[in-house]
């Protein structure tokens, strides 16, 4: 990434060009990153290519003021880190679901990152509802975040291998092995196509709010989140509000409603 594009990724998450690579610029990012790139899930539904490369990643998510799933958001967000000076390792999750049961290998994609005073934070913009802030890395007790409580503990398998919860609830389980964006191909391919991978089975936009809370266009179906927790919900009846939904609430341009297709059939 040259300074052009990591200006132009600065002015479509409202930033400055930081001073330098330190946890106050770091967190600064991670929120208005979650703020103004939406989490979605569009492309798959819309027949896109998921291409993960850093060429085509900053042109859907910079250029065509778009959102992505992780490997795609935490993709991009890793190379503007680099670009700003951060030391950034790639890390791949298997997310746990019923049972505690882990997904699939390289099922998520996380960044550990480093600033100028040698501290390392997990680092997470494309998990949906998560952490607003960067978490300490090597901490193991509770960190308070306004989107919960987290910690970050070994596995008891053990490997090194670490578990990430969110109010006492394991959300995901972290290798701490470095990766490259290429070793994610897979995981996007099968959560793009697979009918068992809840992506293909609906639509998703979601980001945080100004206020700390969240807005999630679901199908036709507006979910707004206050900070509390306490929500409300919307049926979005025509093509028109739901356009409308994305342009004005996620700042997406659409021509078409996109719909929910069967998985492994071309949009």
């Amino acid at each position: 990434m040259n300074s052009a594009q990591a200006d132009a990724y600065l002015r479509r998450i409202g930033a400055e060009h930081p001073a330098g690579p330190t946890i106050d610029v770091l967190r600064d990012l991670h929120l208005r990153h979650l703020r103004t790139v939406p989490f979605e899930n569009l492309s798959i539904h819309l027949g896109e290519e998921i291409v993960l490369d850093e060429t085509p990643l900053l042109d859907k998510v910079v250029g065509a003021r778009r959102g992505g799933f992780c490997y795609e958001l935490n993709g991009a967000f890793a190379a503007l880190l680099t670009a700003l000076g951060f030391e950034v390792t790639l890390l791949a999750g298997r997310v746990f679901g019923q049972a505690e049961r882990v997904g699939i290998p390289y099922d998520h994609l996380a960044l550990r990152v480093r600033t100028e005073d040698g501290g390392e934070w997990l680092t997470d913009v494309g998990f949906g509802a998560h952490s607003l802030f960067p978490l300490a890395f090597e901490e193991r007790g509770e960190q308070k975040d306004p989107g919960g409580t987290f910690r970050v503990v070994e596995t008891v398998a053990g490997f090194g291998d670490l578990d990430v919860l969110r109010d006492g609830k394991p959300v995901y389980r972290l290798e701490v092995r470095p990766r490259v964006l290429g070793d994610f191909v897979a995981g996007a391919w099968w959560h793009s196509t697979s009918p068992a991978s809840h992506f293909t089975q609906s639509l998703v936009c979601s980001r945080v709010t100004e206020d700390g809370g969240r807005v999630t266009l679901s199908g036709r179906g507006l979910t707004i989140t206050r900070p509390d927790g306490v929500r409300s919900v919307t049926d979005l009846e025509t093509d028109e509000e739901v356009l409308e939904t994305y342009r004005e609430r996620f700042g997406i341009e659409m021509e078409r409603v996109p719909e929910v297709r069967k998985a492994g059939k071309p949009g």
